[in-house]
């Protein structure tokens, strides 16, 4: 008998992305993400030839990148109200809910708790949330008020905190 992964790849708001198969109560690890972690300059270089897998790349310290191809992590979408967060654990990126998340529901995830203060890439939003920002852009740059919140429920790296000192 086999188990229900967690997630399921599926049509949404914006192309595929990630549904849940099952509830997650808040703080629930939902799945680790796996990939190649590659530097900064492998995914720079990939925006001149491959500029979508560049883009799915998420950032896993101050100088590498996970490369999620074919993994969970390459059809985690953003939002600007969202219900999960990438963290790093034990060496390792995952993906935890921040709040209940329903089954059937897409999880999403900030994509600005990932970009430090040097990042330069930035992606116009069309997430559809009411509080949508309309603009994504490095964790420094978010309001205060966002920033106080995802620091209070441990929503953002250590390396994104300290990216701009």
């Amino acid at each position: 008998m086999s188990r229900l992964p967690p997630l399921r790849i599926e049509r949404v708001r914006n192309g595929r992305g990630l549904v849940a198969n099952r509830a997650f109560t808040p703080g629930a690890l939902i799945t680790p993400l796996h990939g190649r972690v590659v530097s900064a300059r492998t995914v720079w270089g990939w925006w001149h030839g491959q500029p979508r897998r560049a883009a799915n790349c998420i950032r896993f310290d101050a100088d590498r990148y996970l490369d999620p191809t074919g993994e969970w992590g390459e059809f985690a979408n953003h939002g600007c109200r969202p219900n999960a967060a990438i963290l790093r654990e034990r060496g390792r990126l995952v993906l935890r809910s921040l709040r209940a998340i329903r089954a059937g529901e897409e999880v999403l995830h900030d994509y600005s708790t990932l970009l430090g203060a040097d990042d330069v890439w930035t992606m116009r939003c069309m997430c559809g949330a009411g509080a949508c920002r309309g603009m994504v852009r490095s964790f420094d740059r978010l309001p205060a008020a966002t920033r106080r919140r995802y620091r209070a429920i441990g929503a953002v790296p250590g390396f994104i905190l300290n990216s701009g000192r």
